[in-house]
């Protein structure tokens, strides 16, 4: 290949993971982050969704060997634990083999291991407080906010932005879109998120089970809480910005009191402050970005959310990250040039990236409404039984989440067709067997 400089666009998960990649490969890399070291800081409170790393991300973190050392962060979650207004919580399993939960983590603690073993390879690689604030068509220059009234110019370099939904560097694809062809399209959800601790009780414990992802569904709006390892829980509240049960209904702290206890009954009591945190942290949106191309020649490529930014519902926002690190490491093994590498990686990225946001709205109307319904109860009970019995039989949950080998729009695709398949039986039957509904979903080539 060449010798231009390469440039990282963004320290986060994905930008750190893509420069240990690239270092591991003796590639000199230079990382440009617009944050201060998180290190040596704080992380703003309220705006870190704990992050549910499956197979497909474990896959990425083995290859560059962390897989083991960053689940010593983590804690298993192996089901859905339901929580009904009223009555018995509801436990519905991830998996049914070996191996199949998933791993609830700090966004922090995860981005720091990863900036550790990058800089190890090449020390001081990453430069904190550096943002990128205008580019250059014609001289093809992207010039740095260094601070202090300074700015830092780079010319003939390779760009990989991994700056996030709110991408800076796809803004410089956006300014050549009658030349590349770019699309680009923003959507935002109409609700907004907004994280709670929930403390370990007085012996220091987990105050709720710690074997599983909590989720209050009610209707229109839910909250869920994953574990962290110092037993605590980070809950985070999803509910629409406007109308009934909206944040805009939520202005004093006798709302926010007598909201939760209605709504979340179980789990208010357990809160020492819940009102002073509610109004201290922040509201999160939810976008879903989608563009194409993510190249330009070889000289700029877009990876991670500032390629396909997706809202929190199928927990693989991270991992459909990490593997697109994972599957560009695959293409610079096969391919002789940077043009190549980016105009396949672009062409294997891109469909099932949009699989994957499309699956992760389906999810977020099925965690909020459906998880409560008893047809979808009595499916998934369905699912895990025909996974027990015949165990080539994956859930399109399960073809998302565990099986890295098929890709996400053909999980889309075929998990789609299992679950029409399997509501309408449960919609007309009390009784559905196992061994005939196997049979019918071979025949129409749902299984492999």
């Amino acid at each position: 290949m060449d010798d231009k400089k390469i440039i990282i666009i963004g320290g986060g998960l994905v930008g750190s993971l893509l420069g240990l990649i690239l270092a591991k490969r003796g590639i000199k890399i230079s990382v440009y982050e617009s944050r201060p070291d998180m290190r040596k800081s704080n992380i703003s409170a309220g705006k870190s969704i704990n992050l549910a790393l499956s197979h497909r991300g474990l896959a990425a973190l083995e290859k560059v060997g962390l897989k083991d050392s960053i689940l010593q962060h983590a804690v298993k979650m192996k089901s859905r634990i339901i929580h009904p207004v009223h009555g018995d919580k509801i436990i519905l399993p991830y998996g049914t083999r070996e191996g199949e939960y998933i791993n609830s983590i700090s966004r922090k603690k995860l981005n720091e291991i990863l900036m550790d073993e990058l800089e190890l390879i090449q020390p001081n690689c990453i430069r904190f407080n550096t943002r990128l604030v205008e580019t250059d068509n014609k001289s093809k220059s992207f010039t740095f906010d260094i601070g202090n009234g300074e700015k830092l110019i780079e010319k003939n370099c390779r760009i990989f932005g991994t700056d996030g939904a709110f991408s800076a560097t796809r803004e410089y694809l956006l300014s050549q879109s009658s030349t590349i062809k770019f699309n680009y399209s923003q959507t935002f959800q109409n609700y907004g998120y907004k994280e709670l601790n929930l403390e370990p009780d007085e012996l220091g414990q987990f105050q709720l089970e710690n074997n599983g992802l909590h989720i209050w569904p009610r209707g229109h709006f839910m909250m869920i809480a994953l574990p962290n390892p110092d037993a605590s829980f980070t809950c985070t509240l999803f509910a629409p910005y406007k109308g009934k049960d909206g944040f805009e209904q939520l202005i004093s702290k006798s709302n926010v009191e007598n909201y939760f206890t209605e709504h979340f009954p179980d789990i208010t009591p357990k809160f020492n402050d819940l009102a002073d945190q509610f109004f201290e942290n922040p509201i999160g949106n939810l976008v879903t970005v989608k563009c194409h191309p993510w190249h330009i020649h070889d000289e700029t490529l877009l990876l991670g959310d500032a390629a396909h930014a997706i809202i929190p519902f199928y927990g693989q926002g991270m991992n459909c990250g990490f593997e697109d690190v994972f599957v560009l490491d695959k293409l610079m093994d096969e391919k002789s040039s940077w043009t190549d590498i980016f105009e396949s990686f672009t062409e294997a990225r891109k469909i099932n990236s949009d699989a994957i946001a499309d699956l992760a709205e389906d999810n977020f109307i099925e965690m909020r409404d459906k998880v409560g319904d008893e047809i979808f109860q009595k499916k998934r009970k369905l699912e895990v039984d025909l996974e027990i019995k015949h165990q080539n039989y994956y859930s399109k949950y399960a073809l998302v989440t565990f099986r890295p080998d098929i890709s996400y729009h053909e999980a889309m695709v075929r998990g789609r067709r299992q679950d029409e398949i399997l509501m309408n039986l449960c919609a007309v039957k009390n009784e559905v067997d196992l061994d005939t509904t196997y049979k019918l979903m071979c025949e129409e080539g749902l299984i492999n």
